[in-house]
């Protein structure tokens, strides 16, 4: 097999502006590029027809998320969180410094936040919880004493 590298995650947006608000102004991802397609190329890629579509790419601590709004054939689905068993890419984890300033700052910024899901695990000298972006996608936020759960 050849090399394999991590290329991006892709998240459907219903808003790309407030999209685009909540990842670059509250997480801090920095815009790197900006696509509009259409046509048969992403049609063919995509399995959708028609396509016509506004990507962007955001980049933080190396990791790149593409967020992708459909002007057609528009998006689907409720924006409620999807089930943490259901098959697929379940959410985005970011480490945290301090998890009650992050929780404020991104609740101001639009995050619904799943407060039942908060937990504190004093042997890891951990704690995390899950918020959604404004579009229901999970996004687990870790603050860990150890270090053990960031990549710092």
């Amino acid at each position: 097999m050849s090399e394999v590298h991590f290329s991006h995650v892709g998240i459907c947006v219903s808003d790309l502006e407030r999209s685009l608000a909540f990842y670059r102004d509250a997480l801090g991802f920095r815009e790197r590029t900006r696509l509009e397609v259409a046509g048969e190329v992403p049609e063919t890629l995509l399995g959708l027809h028609p396509v016509d579509l506004q990507a962007v790419f955001l980049e933080r601590d190396g990791v790149r998320v593409e967020l992708l709004h459909y002007g057609s054939p528009g998006h689907r689905g409720s924006g409620a969180p999807r089930p943490m068993n259901a098959l697929g890419l379940t959410h985005l984890s970011l480490a945290v410094a301090d998890l009650d300033g992050a929780l404020d700052a991104l609740e101001r910024a639009g995050a619904h936040v799943l407060r039942a899901t908060r937990v504190h695990n004093p042997e890891l000298g951990a704690q995390a919880i899950f918020v959604t972006d404004p579009d229901g996608t999970r996004i687990e936020l870790v603050q860990s004493g150890t270090g053990l759960l960031s990549s710092s």
